[in-house]
């Protein structure tokens, strides 16, 4: 379908900002950080804590979200922002959203960014924080309930990697994992790509910044940490729903995921959102198609916790 219009508009109030590859990570943070100030603050939830969790590495900044007294799940979520952007501020407003419409508790990790922790550091700290929240699931929600991962962009990225590692461990249960338009691997001449690759928020050129300061050694870029699509074993992983975006560099990447898990059996629900483009997640204020597609994630959320229930 056409571009949605309520899209075409926030993409004219945007071309005035910089591209991101003509910034410092440090200007790049400060831009993203302007922009979520300036935006509507998310609806009120039961409770909402900020913890620091103890790692190997070090103290890891988590904030929690309570949406009401009996939350009926756990979603460990990952805030994108190409691995190099992004905080637990710039995600609380879609956060905020989700744990009203999912009835859940949410545990959002501020993982540590490139350029001055490069991969695997935000994979570690993932890893760590999805540890941490089994262990401390009935604290979190007396009597254990269905836990998942989540994440938008290279924090859908980091959900899919541990995901992947919780299954190879044993330790930690999946319920479902939530990619929201995921990075999956570090093609970028895909057909996505060419269509999606200038004008429209997320760009080529900004990819290629994300990827370079995140990993800058090419080839080490094909790791499955880095680009879980290239993973050599895509079975026995939970209940999956990708959505990508229509106009957005990086949907095809994520619909190949989708068929591959597939094809390894996993179950998957595939959502292309039509006239979206990358980022929707945060636009909901101001795009209703970005609140159906949010919502439609919600239910599938809820349909899954009720069959692991059951």
């Amino acid at each position: 379908m056409p571009l949605d219009p309520d899209v075409r508009t926030l993409l004219e109030q945007m071309r005035t900002l910089p591209p991101f590859e003509s910034l410092t990570p440090t200007a790049a943070r400060e831009l993203i950080a302007a922009i979520t100030r300036a935006g509507p603050a998310g609806p009120e939830v039961h409770a909402v804590e900020d913890r620091l969790i103890e790692t190997q590495d070090g103290k890891l900044p988590v904030r929690i979200y309570w949406a009401t007294r009996a939350p009926q799940g756990i979603i460990v979520y990952y805030h994108g922002g190409g691995w190099v952007v992004g905080s637990l501020h710039t995600v609380d407003a879609p956060l905020r959203h989700l744990a009203r419409l999912t009835n859940t508790c949410i545990v959002s990790v501020d993982y540590r960014l490139a350029p001055e922790s490069r991969f695997p550091a935000a994979v570690l700290d993932a890893h760590a924080a999805l540890n941490w929240t089994h262990d401390v699931a009935d604290t979190l929600i007396p009597g254990g309930r269905a836990l998942f991962v989540a994440g938008d962009s290279a924090g859908a990225n980091l959900a899919a990697v541990v995901a992947t590692m919780a299954r190879d461990e044993a330790r930690v249960t999946l319920a479902g994992q939530v990619l929201f338009y995921p990075v999956t691997d570090c093609d970028f001449d895909r057909t996505s790509y060419v269509e999606n690759g200038d004008g429209l928020f997320l760009t080529r050129a900004a990819m290629h910044w994300f990827w370079d300061h995140y990993l800058p050694d090419a080839r080490g870029r094909e790791d499955p940490r880095a680009s879980p699509l290239r993973a050599p074993d895509l079975s026995r992983l939970p209940p999956t729903l990708i959505q990508t975006a229509e106009y957005d560099p990086l949907r095809d990447e994520g619909e190949a995921y989708a068929m591959l898990l597939r094809a390894a059996g996993t179950p998957v629900t595939l959502q292309r959102r039509d006239g979206l483009i990358h980022g929707y997640i945060g636009m909901t204020a101001a795009v209703p198609l970005a609140a159906t597609a949010l919502q439609d994630a919600a239910t599938w959320v809820n349909a899954t916790v009720a069959g692991h229930s059951g």
